[in-house]
């Protein structure tokens, strides 16, 4: 039998990430809360290439998952922002794409704090933090096509 898209999605959800809902209201409303912000970073960052966009909907959807089954069944499943979470889920994958963008960003960032004279030691810890960001993501699998 072919499963389809959302039943390949919830079948992560209820084995991998575990997202159980939290039980209480209040807890529920905070997760909820969180998802919204960091899915506001990660539209954004889809404008604006100094804001990342993988990295929150990831965090999006793992607050999703704790706080409200039908968002975060929106999410899983909306067609621009469902597949880089459902790539990551799955095989622990980052496509080229956002490879290339992320690292080209850290190369800008290194350079704006260095034209906006920062000390030394702050441009060296940046550069040291970033770089080490940067080989973490190039050794991550591209996903399948």
């Amino acid at each position: 039998m072919i499963e389809t898209k959302t039943e390949i999605l919830k079948d992560e959800i209820d084995g991998k990430e575990n997202g159980k809902i939290a039980v209480s209201s209040f807890v529920r409303a905070i997760w909820v809360v969180a998802g919204f912000i960091a899915l506001s970073v990660g539209v954004i960052g889809i404008f604006l290439p100094i804001v990342p966009t993988t990295s929150p909907l990831l965090l999006a959807a793992f607050c999703f998952a704790r706080g409200s089954k039908r968002i975060n069944d929106w999410l899983l499943n909306h067609k621009t922002l469902g597949p880089p979470i459902h790539n990551w889920r799955k095989y622990g994958a980052i496509s080229s794409i956002a490879k290339a963008q992320a690292i080209i960003m850290m190369a800008f960032s290194i350079l704006l704090v260095w034209l906006i004279g920062l000390p030394l030691w702050i441009i060296l810890a940046l550069a040291a933090t970033l770089t080490l960001v940067a080989i973490f993501l190039l050794t991550r699998p591209a996903p399948p096509r």
